[in-house]
Parts: structure tokens; C-alpha cells; sequence
């Protein structure tokens, strides 16, 4: 009898070991020891952390309202992504967080942000405040002269973090991975995988 326990344990458990992992599109970074902390105040002046979106996969990009291209192409894939997950979407937080405080001001970010998806959330905090994010997040982020009228750009990391509705760090996704790529992968997180 305690033989047989034993034999219907050890499958048991065997049976648990051979669970398939999941194939993610985008890079599986499950298990990383970075970007846990977040803590800015939205468009709206409310402050905001990862933890406020307990339930949702959260998409976190960083970048600044006047970037010429990367910022807002990336927004228009998520607000693209937004479509293809239809009523997914509901359970999907987007967060831009300004790499240029100077500059984005809350009512500024809230234009640029919601002009790509009416639930897209801009963060921003003080330029301290944005140091330590940076730094949690390890975002490469350097003011660059050029000429002309904005007198600089920001060189910046292009790619976003997604977070599962637990609130785990599980993936990053390139600034040129595709729609159904993304889609795919949090159809996949708001699934529990």
C-alpha cells in the first residue's frame, strides 16, 4: 500500500514536470530582477504604481512626446494591438512613461498618449524621480543637441515591458515586433501562461 502511495507520487509529480512552457513571440524575460518599482503621477495628477493594475497585463513604454518616430509608431502599433484583442482589451494597461519632464508637461502627455488609444495612460514624474525609473528599468535615456526649434531630441531604448495580471515582469517586446505578435503573447498572459 505505502509502495503503491509512493508510485502514484512520483508520476504524479513526473506528470507535473512535463508541462510544456509556454512560447512567448517576444523575449521571455519571466523571472527578471529589474523593473519592480514604479511609482509617477499619470496625465491625470493621480499617482500610479505596477501594483494599481493588479488583473491586467500592463505594457509599460518609455519615450517623449515629441519623438519623431519610434514613440509614436510604437503607440500606433499598441493602439493597433488594442483592436485585435477586441474585448482583451479591456484587460490591458498601456503606460508611456516621458523620458523628457521638461518638456511633458501632464496636459501634453495626455494629449499625445490619448491620441493614439482614449485608455492609454501618460507618466511622468520630476527629473530625479525619472532617474530612478530609468535606472529600475535600465533605459538608456541622453539629451541630444540639434538645431532648430526644439533644441534637442533624447536618444532613448525602444522597446516595452509587459507585465502579467499578477503583476510579474514577463516579457520584452522590440519597438519593431508585429501586432498579432503582441497580441498573441497577451492573449497568452491574460490567459495565465
Amino acid at each position: 500500500m505505502v509502495r503503491r502511495s509512493f508510485l502514484l507520487l512520483v508520476a504524479a509529480l513526473l506528470l507535473g514536470c512535463n508541462r510544456t512552457p509556454v512560447a512567448f513571440h517576444n523575449t521571455d524575460l519571466t523571472g527578471a530582477t529589474f523593473a519592480r518599482q514604479l511609482s509617477l503621477t499619470d496625465h491625470n495628477g493621480q499617482q500610479r504604481r505596477l501594483g494599481d493594475f493588479q488583473g491586467k497585463a500592463v505594457v509599460v513604454f518609455f519615450g517623449y512626446t515629441t519623438c519623431p518616430d519610434i514613440c509614436p509608431t510604437m503607440l500606433a502599433r499598441l493602439a493597433d494591438v488594442m483592436k485585435a484583442l477586441g474585448k482583451d482589451a479591456a484587460r490591458v494597461q498601456v503606460l508611456f512613461v516621458t523620458i523628457d519632464p521638461e518638456r511633458d508637461s501632464a496636459g501634453r502627455l495626455k494629449a499625445f498618449v490619448q491620441w493614439f488609444h482614449a485608455d492609454f495612460l501618460g507618466l511622468r514624474g520630476d527629473a530625479g524621480q525619472t532617474k530612478v525609473v530609468t535606472e529600475e528599468f535600465r533605459i538608456f535615456a541622453a539629451r541630444k543637441p540639434v538645431d532648430g526649434e526644439l533644441g534637442y531630441v533624447m536618444d532613448h531604448s525602444s522597446g516595452a515591458y509587459v507585465y502579467d495580471p499578477a503583476g510579474r515582469l514577463r516579457l520584452y517586446v522590440k519597438d519593431d515586433a508585429g501586432v498579432d505578435e503582441i497580441a498573441a503573447d497577451l492573449r497568452l498572459l491574460l490567459q495565465g501562461n
